[in-house]
């Protein structure tokens, strides 16, 4: 997938566009992006990981023919790699990860029956940094009247397909300081690289009026959730249990003062919705929501009800992919490790789509953390193929063995005892 998404001839391209010569390291540009991306699916997820695949020749295809690898001379040191790292243009690896998400992208299914659009989930999560004196400056720890934190924050925000889970590239700022930025705005340049005629779907955090706006402008349909505080500002005091009718939704004052490049006729045309829905846990919620979908009711409140896919989805981001604590301690090689990372995971995710299709189930019926232990398995047998007919044997068994990997169907969340710690002190107990 990664050679059929970004071939030789789009590094060459790129290098020729810049007026490079030709690459003479063995860590060339193509085996730098990948190996940052293998790095992130490994357990370790370390350099040294990824170097001692390539003393090893792996992976065969994209190796540079090197004197060194001839000879088997090649250091396992990690220094050359680091510094290729440091070469690779933060613009490179944006141009990567976009390729490999619309190559994904391009066979996938619509989100409902009969909708004729992909739905696209917003979440926004955040990420520690190292402690260095560049990037506290860039992404200041959060302060508060005992002093300032230790570790630097970034906010960042995502858009994953509802149906495969495939996301698309991040966006992210600054969570704390002058120059913070909210998921809002994040969310406003996210919406604008979707695929035309999506479908936004987003939490209450995301059901305010600039996101409904700055998605209906551009093309794009929402159904987004609303608190209920703005739910009954809207509706001016009532909150029905049952509503469905048309509403033109209009900026508020304070919606006017953030934003003051709104039109004096600015409006987004829709529908507000109120209705009571049943949890897995039996209990009944009161459901707000404003879409610009010309759906029946049942079938808006079932594409909202798959937004808390996106939460099963950062969580296989920040632990599995291990992008919950970066390493890096430039900004720069922040934006590459985390526009990498999502490319490694939307790999995994390809694999899980053609594992599904093959087994004739849903892609989220997989569980990420197995299928991604398939493939790190699969992958040198893969990659030390000596003909397509073996290779072709190989994937088929990955495949296979892919599609067992199934979440199981628990009728209802597992529980475990909560153990309360007792605390040390040097008192002895009151008695009762």
């Amino acid at each position: 997938m990664f050679r059929a998404a970004a071939p030789t001839a789009f590094f060459q391209n790129l290098r020729e566009a810049s007026g490079k010569r030709a690459e003479g390291s063995v860590y060339t540009a193509e085996v730098t992006t990948w190996l940052m991306m293998q790095q992130r699916l490994d357990g370790k997820a370390t350099l040294s990981t990824a170097v001692q695949q390539v003393v090893e020749g792996r992976p065969q295809v994209l190796l540079p023919d090197h004197r060194r690898l001839a000879k088997g001379t090649l250091s396992s040191n990690t220094g050359g790699y680091s510094r290729a790292r440091s070469r690779l243009k933060q613009e490179v690896a944006e141009q990567v990860a976009d390729r490999i998400f619309n190559y994904l992208m391009a066979d996938e299914a619509e989100a409902l029956p009969g909708l004729g659009r992909r739905a696209f989930l917003l979440d926004g999560s955040t990420v520690d940094l190292p402690n260095t004196p560049e990037l506290r400056k860039t992404y200041p720890p959060a302060q508060n009247q005992h002093g300032s934190a230790h570790w630097p924050i970034v906010r960042m925000v995502v858009a994953h397909d509802l149906v495969s889970g495939i996301g698309m590239r991040p966006h992210w700022g600054p969570m704390c300081g002058k120059q913070a930025v909210s998921e809002q705005q994040l969310a406003a340049d996210a919406i604008g690289q979707l695929p035309a005629g999506s479908v936004v779907v987003g939490d209450s955090n995301f059901g305010v009026f600039s996101t409904a706006y700055d998605a209906d402008q551009r093309g794009y349909a929402v159904v987004v959730r609303l608190t209920q505080v703005r739910a009954r500002s809207l509706l001016h005091g009532r909150l029905p249990q049952q509503l469905d009718e048309n509403f033109v939704w209009k900026p508020s004052r304070w919606d006017r003062n953030r934003h003051p490049e709104l039109l004096a006729d600015a409006c987004v045309r829709g529908r507000l919705i109120s209705c009571q829905v049943t949890t897995s846990k039996g209990t009944t919620v009161q459901l707000f929501l404003f879409t610009t979908l010309d759906l029946p009711l049942r079938q808006i409140v079932k594409l909202y009800g798959y937004r808390w896919n996106i939460e099963t989805d950062l969580r296989s981001l920040k632990q599995t992919v291990h992008l919950h604590s970066l390493t890096a301690r430039s900004v720069a090689m922040v934006a590459k490790e985390l526009v990498l990372g999502v490319s490694a995971y939307n790999l995994v995710r390809g694999a899980m789509c053609a594992a599904a299709r093959v087994a004739r189930i849903d892609p989220r019926q997989l569980s990420f953390s197995r299928v991604q232990d398939v493939v790190n398995a699969a992958l040198p047998n893969l990659m030390a193929a000596q003909s397509e007919e073996e290779y072709q044997r190989l994937l088929d068994r990955l495949l296979r063995r892919a599609g067992q990997c199934r979440l199981p169907q628990r009728s209802k969340r597992r529980t475990y005892p909560r153990t309360v710690w007792s605390r040390s002190s040097p008192y002895t107990t009151r008695k009762k």
